[in-house]
């Protein structure tokens, strides 16, 4: 059975993409921790970040930071970090989180509650 990441690249689930090639998918976490907290996957479905082939993970990265490159200029935030957990969905992906301080990167605090304008307006902030 397809990941939610499958079914969200797939179009079956909406998103709020970011950004996409033909290996990678970038797309709006819809329980943020920051204003613009993006997940980026690979395409092909692996559960953990350390099984993909060592170009898929050198490849998901690099597209990674294109993403965090263009949060970082279009968001009110001093970096962007990234974070590896894995354990929610089996899909390996990677959340690029803005950030002015550490706190913000506590995934035990209350998520944002955005509208879908809010997070229209997000997504077309740092759309690559």
């Amino acid at each position: 059975m397809a990941s939610i990441f499958t079914r969200i690249i797939n179009g079956e689930i909406p998103c709020y993409k970011i950004a996409e090639d033909e290996n990678y998918f970038a797309f709006l976490d819809i329980n943020p921790l920051s204003e613009g907290h993006t997940l980026v996957v690979p395409k092909r479905e692996e559960d953990y970040i350390f099984d993909l082939q060592e170009e898929e993970l050198a490849g998901l990265v690099t597209f990674a930071k294109k993403v965090a490159v263009s949060q970082k200029a279009n968001l009110d935030c001093k970096r962007v970090a990234m974070v590896v957990l894995g354990m929610e969905v089996p899909h390996a992906h990677i959340h690029l989180i803005p950030m002015n301080s550490e706190a913000d990167v506590d995934f035990r605090k209350p998520k944002l509650q955005l509208s879908s304008e809010q997070f229209a307006q997000i997504a077309n902030k740092i759309k690559l």
